[in-house]
């Protein structure tokens, strides 16, 4: 394994499911560690998407963790408010720690540390602005995933820098095949599974397309608005959680 034999885990199945938009995401502000609540339209994909989720899921054997980052927990509650059961938070579910520019939106990160910048943008390591190296988000990420009951399903609610860098881990991605999977839009998932001894992705990406006017347009997998800047879309119609 790239890095080290995972360890047991109590769900053969896994919803990673990134958290509904919030005002720094439509600013393309990254987030990090801190924590805006979900913006109108965020509380809406939630209430929209949760349903979809639901659909075969049943409280006797799904287990619902989530980030206790607000706008994680509150995306988490429409969920559990669904099927009836708790929810866990667990802080180590949190978004990858991005150091001197958390607040800040990409143009200002461009203009303040344009090496830095230059350096994410091209998929590079980005020395000298704090936060987490990835491979201790993924390390955190795994061990709240390992903490939890048995249980048929797990739907993990997360951040797009946290699911990523999960995900590539559970595949067994090395660092040169990071980005190889676009990163989640807002209120999107994807659907994991064990297959014999290695861990499978069924599904990427996957979402319901809210519409201004609160209408469901359909649910499919594949790039969707609200992406990440890793996408390249630009801020005013991505958000901005870390994506390395």
């Amino acid at each position: 394994m790239t890095s080290g034999a995972l360890p047991a885990l109590p769900v053969p199945r896994l919803l990673l499911w990134r958290h509904g938009r919030t005002e720094w995401n439509a600013e393309g502000r990254f987030q990090g560690q801190l924590d805006p609540p979900l913006d109108e339209r965020g509380r809406r994909q939630a209430a929209q998407a949760a349903p979809y989720l639901a659909a075969g899921l049943t409280p006797e054997d799904t287990v619902v963790v989530s980030s206790d980052l607000v706008r994680a927990a509150e995306t988490a509650r429409s969920l559990t408010g669904l099927l009836g059961g708790p929810l866990r938070l667990d802080e180590r579910l949190r978004e990858h720690g991005m150091g001197s520019w958390e607040g800040l939106t990409r143009a200002e990160v461009a203009d303040r540390f344009p090496e830095q910048y230059a350096d994410w943008m091209a998929g590079r390591p980005v020395r000298g602005r704090g936060g987490e190296d990835p491979s201790e988000v993924a390390a955190r990420a795994l061990e709240a995933v390992a903490d939890l009951p048995p249980a048929g399903t797990a739907v993990v609610v997360t951040h797009g820098g946290t699911a990523g860098r999960l995900m590539e881990r559970l595949l067994d991605l090395g660092a040169e095949h990071r980005r190889v999977f676009g990163p989640l839009a807002n209120c999107a998932w994807s659907e994991l599974t064990v297959q014999g001894s290695r861990w499978r992705l069924l599904r990427h990406n996957t979402s319901v397309l809210p519409q201004p006017e609160g209408r469901v347009e359909g649910m499919g997998s594949g790039p969707a608005a609200s992406a990440t800047p890793d996408g390249g879309a630009p801020p005013s119609s991505g958000g901005a959680d870390a994506v390395l």
